[in-house]
């Protein structure tokens, strides 16, 4: 048989359309070669690890142990050794604002605080209200581990959202067990709402932990919908309990994958620390070292999942 020829035009057809084959062909396991703008994963840490420590050692602890980024916890200890709400639900947007400055006079930029169940609008509202006030994107709520009234979330969340848009927030709801605990659970009432201002927040211990999934599955579900992380890993052996990053059975090279590249501003927040089965630390120093190691271990994790 003769060998075909090509003119120049021909050459460079078939060129183009071998280019636009590969771009959108299938990569390593299964996922997308095309890739979007990197995802600026903000690495944080709660001060809730500190809970039985005043704030300022929290964050004295936070700053020393590397971070740049922190989430507001509930409680801590006052000089009298009382627990008491870091920010009171009730409390004046001010008194956010000076806490706020309180933190970045360490340099430590908050980015997410806890708010109250999405069941009543006004306690969530004031909450927005109060993180404006302090310049943080974001507030976390979630619902009971007993089961939530979803329409009800629905119509609050469609109140809330352009309240929250209009304050530069975004509210953030994760699963805490019952028939809001996964991901695909949330992304139908989030994708319902339909407002940017109401999105999730993926905490991949909780969907272990509450309903023995998988989380890597689930996070697929609702990835789209993803603006940040309660970082928290799992055990299930030796014993079925939460803990830092890193220590349990959660990959989290495949957790953060799916959202890798997205172009958001997302906080990774950990919420959990600690080493499965051996005690808590009971120094602030023991606690300080473990917040570090987490910080180390999501380091390297966002740049593998990141890498050219």
């Amino acid at each position: 048989m003769p060998t075909p020829i090509f003119d120049r035009r021909q050459f460079i057809r078939a060129g183009l359309c071998t280019l636009g084959a590969a771009r959108f062909a299938p990569g390593v396991a299964g996922q997308p070669a095309a890739r979007g703008k990197p995802t600026k994963f903000q690495i944080a840490c709660m001060t809730l690890p500190y809970s039985a420590f005043p704030l300022e050692r929290a964050l004295s602890g936070l700053k020393s142990a590397g971070y740049r980024y922190i989430a507001w916890g509930t409680n801590h200890r006052d000089a009298a050794g009382k627990s008491v709400p870091l920010l009171a639900g009730d409390a004046p947007p001010d008194r956010a604002k000076e806490l706020a400055t309180r933190c970045r006079d360490l340099g430590l930029e908050p980015v997410m605080m806890f708010g109250p169940s999405p069941d009543n609008v006004e306690p969530l509202k004031h909450r927005v209200l109060q993180a404006a006030a302090a310049g943080i994107g974001q507030v976390l709520t979630f619902g009971s581990s007993r089961g939530n009234d979803a329409k009800l979330w629905v119509r609050n969340f469609k109140s809330l959202g352009p309240v929250a848009r209009d304050q530069h927030v975004t509210i953030v709801v994760k699963q805490h067990g019952g028939n809001t605990g996964t991901g695909a659970a949330l992304a139908e009432i989030v994708r319902e709402v339909a407002d940017d201002g109401v999105k999730i927040n993926y905490d991949a211990g909780n969907v272990m932990d509450y309903h023995k999934l998988d989380p890597l599955p689930d996070i697929k579900k609702c990835a789209d919908e993803v603006r940040s992380f309660c970082i928290k890993d799992h055990r299930l052996f030796p014993k079925d309990e939460d803990c830092g990053p890193g220590f349990g059975e959660i990959d989290h090279y495949k957790l953060l994958t799916p959202v890798a590249f997205t172009g958001h501003v997302m906080p990774l927040c950990c919420e959990n620390i600690f080493a499965p089965v051996v005690p808590r630390p009971k120094s602030p120093e023991g606690i300080d070292a473990l917040a570090k190691r987490a910080r180390e271990f999501l380091e390297v994790v966002v740049a593998g999942v990141q890498a050219p």
